[in-house]
């Protein structure tokens, strides 16, 4: 299927016929040979990073959003795509047999043998900065990625950058992986502005009809039909077996003729609906006409996918339609694709927290946690209670090891602390005061939010805000008044205007410390 042009040509391309020879010595490796040693999968990116030029911590963290680094023992998603980078073979996305012709690997390799999975995700991931003209120094800027990155979905427009920015997402906030045989996998937090190109347009924008916090991004007409024949009394909860992004593509594919009314992110709980809640999604069989169903980013058999913001997300949208639709909040009417008749599933399988789900529903999606106070102290070596536990919390989140999150400061925690405070450009002191608490509590994505905003970037910035200017503002992840006189005095003090909106500059001088 041909693809628009997802951004310019910058550069010369490099020529792709010398990769798979490239590629072959730096790893310093036969074809089919796997790494050996310890840390098999770490050396793995390191070594496809450096046979393609990809930055490692973006090869990583396009992993992570596909699968989080879990190869499923080879078997293929619900879109048939394969190991850690998820190298696809279907009507729409070709990238693994375009890996087997970049790397000269057989397909059996690309999706059986982890480190040659990698191997072809660097070269897929290459090919289409090749593609877009980034020449050497462009490619050295993880920034100038993005366009490639948003190519390597086989998506288009919009579908496409909701991609891309996940996996900005994750270089903005950092990540911290258990693999397979206890091994480790890092991603260290950083500022990010990717150069995004036409893609700059793309971003969803479109608000939900039924549900306002959600973003709307339509199913195809083949994937569901219009209006019901049932009236609605249940929802039904399911696993996506794939990506955030792989889930609303597939949706939108006229060959899948599947879909579902929302979908759900893992990282922060963003939900889209792709259909709308007065016509029948086909997610559940017999279940279709009387049910609304909602989709959750993961794999069944992976809990990691499991996070408390997608629990509390869905959770608060699944109030929101029991409430309107005048549905029963208990396990007989919101139900696991498992559980409806007819079905042959097993998602959402075993690690699906149902008993805090339910409380969830039944209470609000809101609630205090591990990371907010009314008041943020220095905290430093030596120091123990909750707030060590949350500084050891947040550094983990982010990438650096600061060692058993036990709410002792020790040295393990201290390195991470200098760690951050170098990466961030403050002072190495590896204590963590005012300025590193604003730095480490605000750091992630940074979107432009104003009064009426609400989620998880409104609470980082309320958290941050109460450190930076010693006065408690309420993390509730509402942008009320009070956190809009918040942001004006903390711009006002920092001579960044006078205004109560959270833009980039806000973000800039939360982030560094300021």
């Amino acid at each position: 299927m041909p693809r628009r042009p997802v951004g310019h040509i910058r550069g010369r391309a490099a020529v792709l016929a010398s990769l798979t020879a490239t590629a072959l010595v730096t790893a310093g490796q036969p074809a089919g040979a796997a790494p050996v040693g310890a840390d098999p999968m770490n050396r793995a990116f390191r070594q496809a990073a450096a046979a393609y030029g990809v930055p490692r911590d973006l090869l990583a963290a396009v992993g992570y959003g596909e699968t989080h680094l879990d190869g499923h023992a080879g078997l293929p998603s619900q879109d048939n795509g394969y190991g850690v980078m998820h190298l696809a073979s279907n009507p729409v996305n070709h990238s693994l047999e375009k890996a087997a012709a970049l790397t000269g690997r057989s397909a059996a390799d690309l999706r059986e043998d982890t480190a040659a999975n990698i191997l072809g995700g660097a070269a897929v991931l290459r090919n289409h900065a090749d593609a877009l003209g980034l020449d050497k120094a462009e490619r050295a800027d993880i920034d100038a990625w993005y366009p490639a990155v948003a190519r390597y979905s086989e998506a288009e427009g919009a579908v496409a950058a909701l991609y891309a920015d996940t996996v900005y997402t994750f270089l903005a906030q950092g990540l911290r992986a258990t693999v397979a045989g206890g091994e480790r996998i890092s991603v260290t937090s950083r500022p990010v502005s990717p150069e995004k190109g036409p893609l700059a347009k793309a971003d969803v924008t479109a608000q939900s009809p039924d549900y306002p916090p959600a973003l709307w991004v339509a199913a195809d007409t083949a994937n569901f039909a219009t209006g019901r024949t049932a009236t609605v009394d249940k929802v039904v909860i399911h696993v996506t077996q794939g990506s955030y992004a792989g889930t609303i593509s597939w949706f939108q594919d006229p060959v899948s003729k599947v879909s579902s009314h929302y979908v759900v992110r893992s990282s922060d709980g963003q939900i889209t609906q792709m259909v709308r809640d007065k016509d029948t999604a086909y997610h559940a069989k017999s279940a279709n006409a009387s049910s609304l169903g909602i989709e959750h980013e993961g794999f069944i058999d992976n809990p990691s996918w499991f996070t408390d913001p997608m629990y509390r997300a869905s959770a608060a949208l699944t109030k929101y339609l029991c409430d309107r639709y005048g549905i029963a909040k208990d396990r007989s009417h919101i139900i696991g694709h498992s559980e409806a008749p007819g079905n042959d599933h097993t998602d959402p399988g075993a690690n699906w927290n149902w008993t805090y789900y339910m409380q969830l529903v039944g209470a609000s999606a809101g609630g205090a946690d591990a990371q907010s106070f009314a008041a943020y102290t220095t905290q430093k070596q030596g120091s123990t209670g909750a707030q060590v536990k949350a500084v050891q919390n947040l550094l983990n989140q982010q990438g650096y090891e600061a060692g058993a999150e036990d709410g002792i400061f020790g040295a393990a925690t201290r390195s991470a602390v200098q760690a951050f405070q170098t990466a961030r450009g403050l002072t190495p002191d590896g204590a963590v005061g005012t300025r590193t608490w604003t730095a480490l509590l605000s750091a992630g994505t940074t979107p432009a939010l104003a009064q009426g905003s609400s989620g998880d970037a409104v609470k980082r910035v309320q958290r941050a805000l109460t450190a930076a200017l010693g006065r408690t503002v309420t993390a509730d992840g509402a942008f009320g008044a009070l956190t809009d006189t918040a942001v004006r005095d903390y711009r006002s003090a920092r001579t960044l205007g006078t205004g109560g909106n959270v833009d980039a500059a806000t973000w800039k001088a939360l982030q560094s410390g300021r």
